[in-house]
């Protein structure tokens, strides 16, 4: 049942703008971050690892998150119309299996942005004459922030579950980031979901911010998943179906 959800979600994404989006957006940063890089290459010099800082500087803080909330509020439009959201709800589907169905979906797109994302900062990298291949440390930094991306994406389903609006959830996970910026840096970033994203990636750092502690970091993960998916699944078992 799980499966037929996923492909069924998956059919939403098809011929849609949201492949396109999650192509083009991540350029955005990449050029960002290179740019400011060039323009610091007096204190930046350690090479890979300073643009890696400077290219997460624009993505991890201000455009991960939201895209990952685009793909969840997309997800979600069709129910928000009409009477769609009658016909979701007496579906003869397991409620568990529709929520978990999406957040597959969107996992799987995230993770081709950030796959995509590597990509970008390899060819970045290269079009400045970096020497030689970035470490492979921070192809382990960019998968744990995708690993991150699943307490997100719990969240931002749970928010355009019951936000009809398409662009405030996307709002609200700007806003998120900006904070989880702010409070990571104080030191509490394990107890703020969107803070996570940016400590997986070790964002606008070139030393691993997570070395030793990457258990506190994956429970703060998982709970945060746990505590996101008990509620939605709760609220749509509760939630009657509109007149």
């Amino acid at each position: 049942m799980l499966l037929r959800c996923i492909r069924a979600e998956s059919l939403k994404l098809r011929h849609s703008v949201i492949f396109p989006a999650c192509v083009v957006i991540p350029v955005i940063p990449a050029v960002m971050g290179t740019f400011n890089y060039l323009q610091n290459t007096g204190i930046l010099n350690d090479e890979w690892y300073s643009l890696w800082t400077q290219l997460t500087l624009f993505y991890a803080c201000f455009f991960y998150a939201p895209l990952i909330a685009l793909y969840c509020s997309y997800l979600w439009r069709l129910e928000h119309r009409n009477n769609n959201w009658n016909v979701l709800m007496t579906a003869p589907v397991r409620i568990s299996s529709l929520y978990l169905g999406k957040l597959a979906v969107v996992f799987k797109v995230t993770l081709f942005t950030q796959l995509w994302m590597g990509i970008l900062f390899l060819i970045s990298g290269k079009l400045i004459h970096m020497p030689g291949l970035p470490p492979l440390e921070i192809l382990f930094w960019l998968l744990r922030g995708t690993l991150a991306a699943a307490a997100i994406g719990a969240l931002q389903l749970l928010l355009s579950m019951v936000i009809r609006s398409f662009s405030v959830p996307i709002g609200i996970a700007l806003i998120g980031s900006v904070f989880g910026m702010l409070i990571s840096n104080k030191g509490l970033g394990l107890y703020w979901p969107y803070s996570l994203m940016l400590m997986g990636m070790n964002s606008n750092k070139s030393t691993d911010e997570l070395a030793g502690d990457f258990l506190p970091f994956l429970a703060a993960t998982l709970l945060f998943f746990a505590v996101f998916y008990a509620i939605a699944i709760w609220l749509l078992k509760h939630r009657d179906v509109h007149a």
